[in-house]
């Protein structure tokens, strides 16, 4: 797992990593390099539990939003969990729900989860207990693969 390692920049001298520019943290692809249908997945058979790191959930339609962001210790629980919240599946309805995960190291998830929720802004409040002093990490919004032309999923940040 080097996400965040010699993607970032130290300048401020306290051994504290520093990040000034998005990073790309590994957004996962289906196998045809788009994204996986939220309320479709099966995170056992791709081997989701015990796995963690930042998810993210977006709807799409004539005006595709973020939905909803998150950490996670157990990514195939935490789907299922996402999955029942009528909050969050509210959305399917607005030309379906769609999902990637990213293996972020845990002292840096709070911080991507704050700059999405912030910097992305979505539709439900996640569940992460960051707080004000939370130093926001900033992630490059899921890409679709290179063969589907590197398009960010909603067009927009």
């Amino acid at each position: 797992m080097a996400i965040f390692g010699s993607n970032s920049n130290n300048s401020s001298g306290t051994g504290a990593t520093v990040f000034s520019k998005p990073v790309d943290p590994g957004w996962a692809h289906n196998s045809k390099g788009g994204f996986h249908s939220f309320l479709e997945i099966d995170p056992e058979e791709l081997n989701l539990s015990g796995a963690s790191g930042v998810y993210l959930i977006w709807h799409a339609g004539v005006r595709p939003e973020w939905v909803y962001v998150d950490e996670s210790n157990d990514l195939a629980s935490d789907f299922h969990d996402a999955g029942t919240n009528t909050e969050i599946t509210h959305f399917e309805g607005n030309g379906g729900l769609f999902v990637s995960w990213a293996p972020v190291r845990p002292e840096y998830r709070k911080g991507v989860v704050k700059y999405i929720e912030t910097n992305f802004i979505t539709l439900v409040k996640s569940a992460c207990a960051y707080t004000n002093e939370t130093k926001s990490v900033p992630v490059s919004p899921p890409l679709t693969s290179p063969k589907r032309q590197g398009l960010n999923p909603l067009g927009k940040l």
